[in-house]
């Protein structure tokens, strides 16, 4: 089966997360299908901290992968992001 999840990256301290398809069976940071995006919760200034492709997501989702509750969470707040008018 194929999960769309986290994979975490970065230093000590200092995390970075892949947000990447991969085959639930690999390691969370171990080999991975597709990079689909990434979440930096460290950003900070100007900084991106989120970016998904929506289009990959629903690629893989359409071809019956399962999201991990956390990507979930950040897809639904990067929607709600992006629906936002420009202030």
């Amino acid at each position: 089966m194929v999960v769309i999840r986290l994979a975490r990256g970065g230093s000590k301290k200092r995390p970075f997360f892949n947000i990447v398809a991969a085959d639930a069976r690999n390691r969370r940071d171990g080999r991975f299908l597709e990079r689909v995006g990434f979440y930096n919760p460290v950003a900070s200034g100007q900084a991106e901290s989120l970016r998904v492709a929506f289009d990959r997501l629903e690629h893989w989702v359409s071809h019956g992968a399962q999201v991990s509750p956390t990507v979930a969470r950040l897809v639904k707040d990067a929607k709600a992001k992006a629906a936002a008018p420009a202030a």
